[in-house]
Formats: structure tokens, sequence, C-alpha cells
């Protein structure tokens, strides 16, 4: 019962802090059109966001390689999980980034105008011509403008338990290809132990975001050359999702540092040694 409530309460701040940074973002969209620094909008109302609810809900980000996000233009990538993925983007996103979005979000109050002004791409994928139109306005955008288009190849949230990803859908790398750029791969550790809309779990803790190296789509020409580069960076995300493994949960850490010093206590006990310290290594490196 009191986890439901905990739950019920969070998700609501969790609203609040959107509606509340999705109006901060319709002012700041206007205003950096009208100074000419429009791709900064999704940046400082995603920072915005992450501040606000990390301070508010107590949940980190860390960010391995973060210097990587820097090189535009570039196709940006990351494995989809769940709400809490726009707090992802609130941390990860760079100057000059911006996301797809379906048509419909673009009438939602508050947030659709934000999104309008802020340079959003929507897409009606009802209409295969008209979303082709939008993308390939985008890929303009993306090199006249050195700009990143952040994607999520899974194409729908997979609120997995697991340390699977989905299988990928090839819009982005083919995108990638017809533009010349090259892909950025984010992986984000497993959130269901923080956030999980089934379970009703919403927890204080750490998230762990790794960005992988640039893989350049020069020498990309067929299909099959995409498919084949579409899985080999899969690959290399899911190595890497099973490295990173579950996001840490508050008290957790604490908890298995206190498990260690007491099982260090023990072993230190038995031995004829009576004083050690910290760095002394319990295992012998021979």
């Amino acid at each position: 019962m009191f986890k439901s409530i905990k739950f019920f309460l969070k998700s609501v701040i969790f609203g609040s802090l959107i509606a509340g940074c999705g109006l901060y973002g319709v002012i700041a969209s206007i205003a950096l059109r009208i100074v000419g620094k429009k791709e900064y909008a999704q940046w400082t109302v995603g920072r915005a966001f992450y501040n606000s609810f990390s301070t508010v809900l107590g949940i980190k980000i860390t960010v391995k390689n973060e210097e990587r996000l820097h090189g535009l233009p570039a196709v940006i990538i990351s494995n989809h999980q769940s709400a809490l993925d726009i707090l992802v983007l609130g941390r990860v996103f760079q100057p000059g980034y911006t996301v797809t979005a379906k048509k419909v979000l673009k009438y939602f109050p508050i947030l659709g105008w934000f999104m309008l002004a802020s340079g959003t791409f929507f897409l009606d994928r009802s209409k295969g011509e008209k979303a082709r139109k939008v993308l390939e306005n985008a890929l303009k955008d993306l090199k006249s403008e050195k700009r990143g288009l952040y994607i999520f190849p899974e194409g729908t949230r997979s609120a997995s338990t697991t340390l699977e990803l989905l299988p990928f859908k090839k819009g982005a790398f083919h995108l990638a290809k017809q533009a010349g750029i090259p892909i950025i791969p984010v992986v984000v550790s497993n959130t269901s132990t923080i956030f999980n809309a089934k379970s009703k779990t919403f927890n204080c803790g750490e998230i762990v975001v790794e960005v992988l190296e640039p893989m350049p789509t020069t020498g990309l020409e067929t299909n099959e050359d995409v498919t084949k580069f579409t899985n080999e960076i899969r690959d290399k995300m899911a190595e890497s999702y099973k490295k990173l493994g579950f996001s840490t949960v508050r008290g957790e850490e604490v908890a298995a540092q206190v498990e260690d010093e007491v099982e260090s206590t023990d072993i230190n006990t038995d031995s004829d040694v009576e004083v050690h310290t910290e760095v002394t290594p319990l295992v012998s490196k021979d």
C-alpha cells in the first residue's frame, strides 16, 4: 500500500515538473528564437528539468565519455526503457540536439507548445510520404546547422527488467547514411530498479549512461550494408548494457558496503594479523 502511494505521489511531482519546465520551455524557446539561438532551446529546458527532478526526486545521472556527444552533426541513438527516458534526455542533450515525435503531441497543451517552439520534428506515421518529407527537412537542418537528432531505434519502450535490448529498426541508420553523418550510440543502465510502472517502483538512486565511440557511415551503400551496420552497433550497445547492469538504488549501495565490511571483519578475525587498513588487500595478487 505504501509503495503504491509513494509511486502515485512521486508520479504527480514528475508530471508537475514536466508541465512547469514545458511552460518555461515555451518562453525560453521564443526568446532564443528572437536572439537567433534556437539551438539552445531543448538543451536549456532539458537541463532545467534534470536539475529540478534530480533535486526534488533524488535521481542522479552519471555520463561516461560525455565529450563524445559534442561531435555534430550526428544521429544519436539510445535504448528506450520507460517514462524516465525523458530525464535521461534532460541530462544527455547538448546544444543543437532535437528529437522526432508523434504528430499528436503537437496538440498537447504546454508540452506541445514547447516542442513546436523549440524545433521538434513531428511525424505522422500514418502518412509515410509526409513523414519522409519531414525527415528530409530534418537532414538538411542537421547538416547545414550542425545539429544532432536523437532517436530510439527500438521504436517503443521496452519496460524491461532484464539486460536485453529489443530489435533495432533501421530508420535512424538509413537517415545517417543518407546524410553522410555518424551515429553516436548512447547506452543507459537498466532503470527498472528505480522506475517501473507495472510494479509501482519509484526509488531514488543513480543511473549510469555510457557514450560509445561514434560510428561513421562512410562506405555504406546497399541495404545489406545498413543491416550489417545496424547489427554491429546493436551488438556493441548490448555488450555495454550488460556491463552497466542495473541502476543503483539509494541505500542498496550502502547496504552492500556494510555487508562487505562485515565479511572483511570476519576474515580479519580469523587471521593472525590484528590491524588492517582500508587499503589492505583481502585477496593476494599472486
